[in-house]
C-alpha cells in the first residue's frame, strides 16, 4: 500500500521527516487505513488535525506513545507534526508490531533520529519493563465487544472489537462501552511524564458528558480537546454491533446522516470545537438516528457517520 504523505496528513508542503510517499505494509491482523476515503479514516481526519493544534499551541512533543497503533500511521503522523524523536507503540498482535514497526522505520528520511520501543500485548503493558515516560499517550482503540476472547485469534480487532475485561469497570462506563478507554486511562498514569496527557480518540455516539466523567472516574482533569465527526467505518458491522449492544440493555447510541454532520460542522472551526462540543451536540440532536434507524437508512444507500471525540486527559 503506498500512501502520498502531503495529502494523507493535508501538509501544506512537503514533509519534513517522513518520505514524500509512504510504504505501508499490512498483516491480516492490521486494521486497513482508509486512504481512499479520507473522511472515515481516525489517523487522517481526527487525529492529525488534533495533533498540529496541539504542536500550535504547544510545540513539539518529543515523547510520544500509541496504544493500538495499528500500521504505524499514527506515529508516523506524530514523528512528522508533533517532531517526535522517541517513540512506543504497542498492539495486541505480534504480527501487527512487527509491521508498524517496520513501517516506521522504512518511511522515515532519517531513520537514526528516532528511538523506537515496540511490543506485542495488552495496552501499555508490553512496556513495563522499560518503564518509559512520554509527553502525549495516543489511544483510538476499539470499544465493540467480541463474544470470547477466542475470536481475538483472528479477527481485524483493530477494525472495533475488544475481548471482555477483568478488571473493574464503572458501570456508567461498561454501559456505553468505554471499557478499554478507562483502563488505558489506568495504566497511562505510569507512563506519563510529569506534565504528560493522555490523548483519547473515541467516536461519540453516546452522551458527550460521560466522556469527562470517565476522565474524573479514572482520576483525571479531562476536556474535549476537538469535536468532529467522520464517515462510519465498515457500517456493516458495526452499525449492528452497536444495535446488539443496545438491544442487550447498553447504550442508547446514536448516528447521523453523513450530510447533516458536513453541514453542522462546516461552519465549526477546529480550535474551538471543543469548546463548542456542548453546543454543537445540542443542535444536532435532532437529527440523532438510533442504531436500527442508521441501519435502515444505510441500507437505503445512505451514507452515515458520527461524532467524534478528541479527550485529553491530565492526571488529576
Amino acid at each position: 500500500m503506498h500512501i502520498s504523505t502531503s495529502r494523507y496528513l493535508k501538509l501544506s508542503a512537503a514533509p519534513e521527516r517522513l518520505n514524500a510517499i509512504l510504504a505501508i505494509e499490512v498483516t491480516e491482523h492490521s486494521f486497513l487505513p482508509n486512504i481512499d476515503e479520507i473522511l472515515s479514516d481516525w489517523v487522517a481526519t481526527i487525529a492529525t488535525p488534533a495533533f498540529k493544534l496541539i504542536r500550535q499551541r504547544e510545540g513539539a512533543k518529543p515523547a510520544f506513545c500509541s496504544i493500538g497503533s495499528g500500521v504505524g500511521l499514527d506515529a508516523l503522523a506524530a514523528i512528522e507534526i508533533l517532531d517526535a524523536t522517541d517513540i512506543g507503540i504497542t498492539d495486541v498482535h505480534e504480527d501487527v508490531v512487527a509491521a508498524a514497526a517496520a513501517n516506521i522505520r522504512a518511511n522515515l528520511r532519517d531513520p537514526a533520529r528516532i528511538a523506537l520501543n515496540a511490543g506485542s500485548g495488552d495496552l501499555l503493558q508490553p512496556l513495563a519493563t522499560a518503564r518509559p515516560r512520554y509527553d502525549l499517550i495516543y489511544e483510538n482503540l476499539p470499544n465493540v465487544p467480541v463474544a470470547a476472547a477466542a475470536d481475538l485469534a483472528t479477527a481485524r480487532l483493530s477494525s472495533g472489537h475488544m475481548p471482555p475485561r477483568a478488571e473493574a469497570i464503572p458501570d456508567l462506563l461498561r454501559k456505553n462501552l468505554l471499557a478499554l478507554h478507562y483502563v488505558a486511562l489506568t495504566q497511562a498514569k505510569d507512563f506519563l511524564c510529569p506534565d504528560g496527557s493522555v490523548l483519547s480518540l473515541i467516536g461519540g455516539r453516546i452522551p458527550l458528558a460521560v466522556f469527562e466523567k470517565m476522565g474524573e472516574l479514572a482520576g483525571y482533569r479531562s476536556e474535549i480537546f476537538t469535536y468532529g465527526w467522520k464517515i462510519q467505518t465498515d457500517p456493516d458491522e458495526m452499525i449492528p454491533g452497536h444495535l446488539a449492544q443496545q438491544r442487550d440493555g447498553l447504550g442508547p447510541y446514536h448516528f447521523y446522516r453523513a450530510a447533516r454532520l458536513a453541514e453542522v460542522f462546516a461552519s465549526v472551526n477546529l480550535a474551538d470545537s471543543g469548546k463548542r462540543a456542548l453546543e454543537i451536540e445540542q443542535l444536532l440532536a435532532p437529527d440523532q438516528l438510533d442504531p436500527q434507524q442508521a441501519l435502515a437508512a444505510h441500507q437505503r444507500g445512505e451514507t452515515i457517520g458520527h461524532t467524534v471525540v478528541a479527550l485529553r486527559s491530565f492526571p488529576a
